[in-house]
């Protein structure tokens, strides 16, 4: 009893409650920054990942008008040749 009043809690009680609270602040500071780290590690897994598919799209992207132009160039090939085509001939 203290002051007549009872004791809630000891001297003890508080003091390891302080030293519990201050090892759970620093559980959850090395925490935080083993998540900093981590994300850090993701972000720059992300922009190589990026990186990639924008080399692969690009490479895709001249693939596909390499593709157009060479089409381009068959079909203007075929017309010019209906065009000489002799219209008795039949195509069959």
């Amino acid at each position: 009893m203290h002051s007549g009043r009872p004791l809630l809690y000891s001297p003890q009680y508080v003091h390891g409650f302080r030293i519990a609270l201050r090892e759970a602040r620093a559980d959850l500071h090395e925490m935080h920054v083993r998540h900093l780290c981590e994300l850090a590690g993701l972000r720059h897994e992300v922009n190589e990942l990026r990186d990639v598919v924008q080399l692969v799209v690009s490479i895709l992207r001249q693939q596909a008008e390499t593709d157009v132009a060479t089409l381009r160039r068959q079909l203007t090939l075929a017309l010019a040749r209906l065009d000489q085509r002799d219209p008795t001939i039949p195509l069959h």
